[in-house]
Formats: structure tokens, sequence, C-alpha cells
């Protein structure tokens, strides 16, 4: 088993990660899978989505989904101010939107950075954590990206195949 976490820590360690704040906690995502990153704007709504996506909005021609990840994980109210960013990802050659408090920096992590999610119940289901990565004072939630927006729960990909 615990060959098994080492082969994970190593795979994702040396890897670049894009952190972002959801309240008062740090996240980071696999640099990767962002395409760009965008000043919150007004989205069109869509009647009967879920509440947590915002909306759509028209980038260069492309309609692209919206998700408030605050919304999502039950962070509290959300707040738009010139903070709130939103992280535009390439998931599977599928454009999403993710709106954020806001995008600290992008590290790198090394092995020894990065240790295993620990089992516990939170908003944010450990099924979407890769583990924590730990930068001096700092600790960053790293989110399986991917498996997060392709969720069922998410109703983004419905035509994906597995």
């Amino acid at each position: 088993m615990s060959d098994a976490l080492t082969t994970g820590a190593n795979e994702i360690a040396g890897h670049e990660y894009l952190a972002f704040k959801l309240g008062t906690e740090e996240y980071g995502i696999d640099i990767l899978k962002v395409q760009e990153i965008r000043g919150y704007e007004a989205v069109t709504r869509i009647a009967n989505a879920p509440e947590f996506i915002k909306g759509v909005i028209n980038l260069r021609g492309i309609i692209i989904p919206v998700v408030d990840m605050r919304i999502k994980f039950n962070l509290g109210e959300p707040i738009y101010d010139q903070f709130t960013v939103v992280i535009i990802l390439n998931i599977n050659g599928r454009i999403v939107g993710m709106v954020v408090d806001s995008v600290s920096d992008v590290t790198t992590l090394t092995p020894e950075q990065v240790k295993p999610a620990p089992e516990m119940g939170t908003a944010f289901s450990s099924d979407y954590m890769i583990g924590l990565g730990t930068i001096d004072e700092r600790m960053l939630i790293l989110v399986n990206i991917d498996k997060l927006m392709l969720s069922p729960d998410m109703g983004l990909m419905e035509q994906v195949a597995a």
C-alpha cells in the first residue's frame, strides 16, 4: 500500500501547480490544465442549471460553462470583487471556466513536499484530492481537476465516455 502512495506522490511531484484561494483555503491544480486566467465578468444564466453553474460566457466564439467552486463546495456566500478570477481549464479538450476567490502563484513541488491526502469527511471530497503540498508555512490542497470536472455530479461532461 505504501508503494501506491509513493508512486502517486512521484507522479505529481515536480509538477507545476497554479495556486488559488477558495475562502480561507489554498488549492493547487496542474498548471498544464490551465488555458488562461481572466477577471470575473458577468455570465449569462442558463435556466434550470444547478446553482453552482453560474452560467456561460463567450470566449472568442466558444460558449463555455462557468462553475463557481465556492457555491459547489458550500464555502459561504460568494463575493465578486477585483480579486475574483475565472480560471479557464482545458479538460480532455472541453473548455470550462472555474470561478475562484483569487490566484496566488505557480509553484513547483518536489516529492518531499507532497503528502498523501488524509481520509476525512470534508466538503471537498477526498476522491478529488491528490494530496497536500507543503511550501514552508503554506499548505496547498492538490486537486485532481480532471476527476472533479468529469464527475457525474458536475454534469458538465455527460457526453464523455469512460
